[in-house]
This record gives C-alpha cells, structure tokens and sequence, in this order.
C-alpha cells in the first residue's frame, strides 16, 4: 500500500519522512517488524505502544501511526528524545509519520478501505466455540478448487480483522476471516470492516457471557456480522442450536441451515464413530456424499457441514471439498493428536468453555476404549457469575462419563472436583497449584499406553505444559 493511500484513508495528515514510499505488511507488535512494515500503535490498559515508536522503526518499520504526535516539531523532538536514550535517531530519521486521531480507529478505517479494493468473496466466521476449527475446515474445503487466504492465527479483534483484510493476496480467491467478539458494539465494528458476502455462525454459548449478560445477548451480537454484509449475501446457521434455529437473516439476505435436523439444507446422516473418527453422509442438497473424517469427536460434524455448504456456495465441486476435508487433521492447540513416547496427548489447551470441556472429554473417551484415560483440566475464563456453575457441571459430567484421573490447575477447576465429588464420581481427582506441579505429575504418574487431554482456558497456560511434556517424551 502507498503511503499517500493510507493517509487518505485514514483521514491521517503527514507529519514526517518519505511521502512517495509504500508499505506492505502491518504490525502492533514493536519487537517483530519484517521490512517495510506499517507499526500501529494501540494504547492498551496498562501500556501504550506510542512508547515503542522508535524501537519498531529501528528494528525496520517503514512507517508509523500516532495519535500521540502532532506536528513535525513532535517527531523531530522524540527522535531527539530516542537519541539521548543510547538510540540512532539518525538510522530512522527516514521513515514516515502519520498522525491520526485514534489509532484504532484509523487501522479500522485503513481495512475498510483496503476491503473495497478486493472482489473476491469473503466468507466470515463467529460463534462462542469452534470459530477457528470451522474456519480451517472450510478454507481446507475451499481449497479443494480456490487459492484461499485465512485469517493467520488469531487476528479476529477489532485490530486483527483490519490486519487481515490488508493481508489477503493479491491472486487469493477466496478469504475466510474470523471474527471474534467479547464486549458489546465490537462485531459490528468489525463487520462493517469485513463486509463479508457469507457470513458462519457456529454456535451459540456461554463464552464472554460476563460481558454480555445472556446467550441471547450473545446471539445478538453474533448475527450482527451481517452489518456491512453483502445486501444478496447468505448466513449460515448452525440448525442444530437451541437459539439458531429460530433465528434468520435479516431482510433481503438468504438464512441457509447445517446439522442433523431434517430441516438443514446441508445436513448429517448415518451419523457413527469410527474409533472416535466420525463417518456420516453428507447431504447437500439433492447430493448425498460419504464421509469420513480425520478429526476425532461428532462435534467434528458440524464444522464439516458448515465447510460444505460454503463449498456450495463458493461453486466448489462438493466431491472435491468433501476429499479434501477428509484431510483436515486440526489445528494447534484445538484437539491435535499427539502420539508421541507410546502415550496420546490430546492437545485442547488454546481456550475453553464448558461445551468445549465437554467435547474434549468426549474425544478422551473415545480414542482408545480400556486404555487409562488421565484429563488435565484449567479454569474456563469469562463465563460470568455463573462461572463456579458451568465449572461444577463438568464435575457432574465426569462423573457420569468416568475419565480414570483428573488433574485440576486454578481455583475455578476446584469446582470441577467438586463437582465430581458430589455426584459420587469414583474418578481419581487431583489439584495442582502452579504449572510446575502438573509438570511433576506428568512426569511422575504418567505410563505407556495413557491418553492425555489437556483443556483449559488459554491463560491458564497449558499449552507450555503441553509442549514441555511432548518435548520430554521425544528425548527419551
């Protein structure tokens, strides 16, 4: 992108540096800057990133926004500033400056302009669980006869979603976007950045129900992605939820439905497991297509359908994207299977709620029947005053679905054990204080032959003990 085009978008004035160069890639972070970067920095909580100006542009940004600095006097006096400070001031005095009103704002107002530019169908993603997992499967169905871009990581916040729109290839011909939501007003933020022709909603749960105060609410929100849709565009809605399937497009756009109910266009039949792999028919229609995919879990299913209905859409031969999702092994952090040291580790650790819990315990148990099975379960953030509820109902289900250990990380997960304990579970129940602590007991405790889940709220850092312990089976 040109300099003087991101200026104009962003309604921003040129403060200082070359105003004939350009950039291409964007980036919050000071500390990782690729070349030629634009660095905006988000004034946070506890720290605002304007301090990091000129680390990002020593370390190769070609550019900056700042609602910090107003005038050429402003920068000139923080490059000196910079220089005092044991920088070279004179290694960056080049890079260009572009003052804004609200940085947010402006990187949302540059993603809205750089989605005009862009004619190829853009698929959005949202619902309380599932929203990464049902993004890559439908890019992997999509790629089955398009090049297709996907939201890299978890860009999917009101800064992430303008990050990614700016992204897309220019020979891409498809996207697939996530939009993540936490707070009221945020998905119509960056809906209207997105404006998507076919929006996916995946479900509706109790995630950031703290925020938003009912699954209803929740709901609301979510079906805002329509704001900035395409005026002929479709949504897609999971058929098979209890609020979804009374809910509809607003006026002039098409409401497709995917699940198991006789009611969903793009539905499940002869629905089993495989040694956890769920096997069904996918019917489309006037289409009927067996399946079998690599994932474990029915929950699986859902993902899969709403991944051939866009195929659908996008005018992908549904043979083709049904082979191709039958590819779909997962992604980090989201139910990947490990086999490593003659043990399974089943790694859910990116975030949780309690459906997810729920679903990664079912995955635990059908993996390998009579082999020990062990869960290592943290806290589920952002569920409200309920919280100590939602916790203590995974205690109830396990101990109706007996897992053969549980180790619990956080206060919160002590309601798990508690819960266990109440209905009479005879699941042996263990709580760690700290990450040290589950490390010790992966090593102490753990045998070959184990299946291993761990599941918690992202926060809670599980991931590390995940990729601790695999590293530790590797080596010996």
């Amino acid at each position: 992108m040109l300099i003087k085009d991101i200026v104009k978008a962003c309604g921003g004035r040129f403060l200082w540096g070359n105003e004939d160069g350009a950039i291409e890639a964007i980036s919050l972070d000071s500390r990782h800057m690729e070349g030629k970067d634009l660095f905006v920095p988000i004034a946070g909580e506890k720290v605002d990133a304007h301090r990091f100006i000129c680390q990002a542009l020593s370390l190769g940004a070609a550019a900056v926004l700042t609602n910090v600095h107003r005038s050429s006097g402003d920068v000139k006096e923080e490059l000196e500033k910079f220089e005092r400070g044991g920088g070279d001031a004179r290694a960056i005095e080049d890079r260009v400056w572009i003052g804004v009103e609200d940085t947010r704002r402006a990187l949302q107002d540059l993603g809205a302009w750089r989605r005009k530019q862009i004619s190829i169908p853009i698929i959005g993603v949202t619902g309380s669980v599932g929203k990464t997992t049902t993004r890559e499967m439908i890019a992997q169905a999509l790629s089955a006869g398009l090049r297709v871009f996907r939201t890299p990581g978890n860009l999917n916040s009101q800064v992430g979603v303008p990050i990614t729109i700016c992204s897309i290839p220019e020979d891409a011909q498809a996207a697939v976007i996530e939009l993540g939501m936490s707070e009221p007003g945020e998905m119509e933020r960056i809906a209207k950045v997105a404006q998507v022709d076919c929006g996916v909603v995946t479900n509706i749960g109790v995630a950031h129900i703290g925020q938003l105060g009912s699954r209803e609410r929740i709901m609301e929100e979510k079906l805002k992605i329509q704001e900035g849709m395409n005026p002929q565009g479709t949504l897609f809605l999971n058929g098979d939820d209890d609020l979804l399937q009374n809910a509809s497009a607003s006026e002039g756009r098409r409401t497709v439905y995917f699940g198991t109910s006789p009611r969903c266009r793009y539905r499940a039949e002869d629905i089993r497991l495989e040694e956890g792999h769920p096997v069904f028919t996918a019917v489309c229609g006037e289409k009927r297509i067996p399946m079998r995919l690599s994932v474990l879990g029915l929950h699986m299913i859902s993902g899969a359908l709403a991944a051939m209905a866009v195929a659908d859409f996008c005018g992908v031969d549904l043979e083709g994207a049904a082979s191709s999702l039958e590819q779909f092994c997962g992604y980090k952090g989201r139910q990947q299977i490990y086999e490593v040291g003659k043990m399974t580790v089943v790694d859910d650790s990116y975030n949780a709620s309690p459906a997810s819990m729920i679903a990664g315990l079912q995955v635990l148990e059908s993996l390998k029947p009579g082999a020990r099975t062990i869960a290592i379960l943290a806290d589920m953030k952002e569920l409200g005053p309920e919280e100590v509820r939602f916790h203590r109902e995974i205690g109830y289900y396990i101990a109706a679905h007996p897992v053969d250990r549980v180790v619990l990380l956080g206060e919160l997960a002590r309601e798990i054990g508690r819960g266990i304990l109440e209905k009479g579970g005879n699941t042996s129940v263990e709580f760690m204080g700290n990450l040290d602590q589950v490390k010790d007991f992966l090593s102490r405790e753990t045998k070959e032959g184990d299946c291993i889940l761990f599941k918690g709220s992202n926060s809670m850092r599980l991931g590390d003990a995940v990729s601790w312990f695999r590293q530790k089976l590797e080596e010996a």
